[in-house]
């Protein structure tokens, strides 16, 4: 994803940098395309007496990032994508743990230094994000590391302060190429609940520091 990124930055700054794209008070854009959720994951151990930490994976799925002008140099942006499904894996041990869905909203304010003048549009913003975690499940792999017949997991959700820079690179008067890196705090408890015969016999709780790198390559179309 990274590499891809860096190959069609080139190709944009290349091609489109002679296009009109002046952002200014009161427009729109919305920017849609693929947006890759790579976390950069530290645990803390599982519990005492079971001392390995666990590592996230990373997915790519549908991004929306509509985005309003406040006037020419300041935006509003929200992230919105299609649920981020990652596996779980007990650390150096080749034990699957698990998976989870998330849905990660962020509302950010972006500066464009350039706003109000054509040509290609740099920006960089800070905001807030929300994390929401659903269909957490247990792989059976973990199931008979711990010794149980079944176990459940709960992870919370998550508050946390955002940072992002991009590019959006015209290449007609409404349509732009756009690039964009963005690092989320994201942090969450977890809580394995392992059982035998239906009966809880052991329950761990654990911090997961998940600090995703989002990585998103998008068309962008300014109304």
């Amino acid at each position: 994803m990274k590499k891809a990124l860096t190959m069609a930055l080139a190709v944009a700054l290349a091609g489109g940098s002679v296009m009109a794209q002046a952002y200014e008070k009161g427009d729109w854009i919305v920017r849609v395309g693929a947006t890759n959720v790579d976390p950069d994951t530290d645990s803390d151990v599982i519990d005492p007496t079971i001392p390995y930490k666990v590592d996230v994976d990373d997915d790519t799925q549908l991004g929306i990032l509509p985005i309003y002008m406040v006037d020419d140099k300041w935006g509003v942006e929200l992230l919105l994508a299609t649920p981020f499904e990652h596996d779980i894996s007990v650390e150096n041990t080749g034990i699957a743990a698990g998976s989870t869905k998330h849905l990660p909203p962020t509302l950010s304010v972006q500066f464009y230094p350039r706003g109000g003048s054509d040509g290609w549009q740099p920006y960089i913003g800070v905001g807030v994000n929300y994390t929401a975690f659903f269909d957490e499940d247990v792989d059976n792999q973990l199931i008979d590391f711990l010794g149980a017949d079944d176990a459940d997991l709960d992870l919370d959700d998550s508050f946390g302060l955002a940072a992002q820079a991009g590019v959006d690179i015209p290449f007609g008067e409404h349509w732009a190429f756009n690039l964009a890196v963005q690092y989320i705090d994201i942090g969450t408890q977890a809580e394995v609940n392992a059982k035998v015969a239906g009966q809880s016999v052991a329950k761990v709780k654990f911090d997961v520091d998940i600090d995703p790198w989002i990585y998103t390559a998008a068309i962008a179309y300014k109304f």
